[in-house]
């Protein structure tokens, strides 16, 4: 797999979102476009920018608002299942839980 190079994060006063397992910087507060979203699993937050992560390929899923193209997102040091990412869309999006 080779050597991981973890992105740290600071911001000014700005908090920062981390995987849970194994605490590792993933988004800005600044790079938060919502936390009212919600998936099947509770709810998200969509996120403009995140670092550290690994993708999936991408796959057709059914969602609330209809059919999307989107690619899970792994934190790239524990691989745990973060969220995905729309492929489809005409900015990069990211909806983690």
């Amino acid at each position: 797999m080779g050597r991981v190079f973890l992105v740290e994060l600071e911001s000014a006063g700005s908090g920062c979102y981390r995987c849970r397992l194994c605490d590792t910087p993933l988004a800005l507060s600044d790079h938060l476009l919502s936390d009212s979203f919600n998936c099947r699993k509770g709810r998200a937050y969509l996120f403009s920018n995140v670092v550290n992560i690994s993708v999936g390929p991408p796959e057709e899923r059914y969602m609330l608002s209809g059919m999307h193209t989107v690619e899970d997102i792994l934190c790239c040091l524990c691989g745990q299942l973060l969220g995905w990412k729309y492929v489809s869309s005409s900015h990069l999006i990211c909806c983690l839980w």
